[in-house]
């Protein structure tokens, strides 16, 4: 079993150039399923417009979300990620309105998951909407999204409908 590490944000580290593609223009883009992949300016808009906290150089995190989110950090080479890519698209339409899923592609968004010091994907970001965010390493099963989502993010499990 994988267990799930706090996490905190750090400012400095290193910094890459963007890479300037179609999905790095700071646009949206919405996928046909329910996950909505990020850019960094997406992400200050949506997620946090962190600020560094000049005394410890720690970023101050405020989530500006209304429920709480999942950040798949990914690759589109990357197999372990392609395992999990299923599996969010189906907890997106089964916790719809309750938990929001967003997508990272960190050869496309470099700067962004450096801020986050993704070293090995698929990493997953778990925030809820007050407290700190949680990293989880690796690909997670299905059920075990579902108890991250219940005791991390104090999100049930929805009821089937009869």
């Amino acid at each position: 079993m994988l267990s799930v590490a706090a996490f905190a944000l750090f400012a400095g580290g290193v910094i890459f150039q963007q890479k300037k593609t179609a999905s790095a223009t700071g646009q949206t883009v919405q996928s046909t399923a329910g996950t909505e992949h990020l850019t960094k300016d997406s992400f200050k808009e949506k997620i946090c417009d962190c600020a560094i906290n000049q005394s410890d150089n720690r970023i101050n995190w405020e989530y500006k979300g209304k429920v709480p989110a999942v950040i798949d950090f990914y690759a589109d080479w990357c197999g372990p990620c392609k395992m999990v890519s299923p599996i969010l698209e189906e907890l997106s339409r089964e916790y719809d309105g309750r938990v929001k899923i967003y997508k990272v592609n960190t050869e496309q968004q470099r700067e962004l998951a450096g801020m986050f010091g993704i070293r090995s994907i698929p990493s997953i970001l778990f925030i809820p909407v007050d407290g700190q965010p949680t990293m989880a390493a690796g690909a997670l099963p299905k059920q075990e999204f579902k108890k991250i989502f219940r005791e991390v993010l104090g999100v049930e499990e929805p009821v089937a409908m009869q």
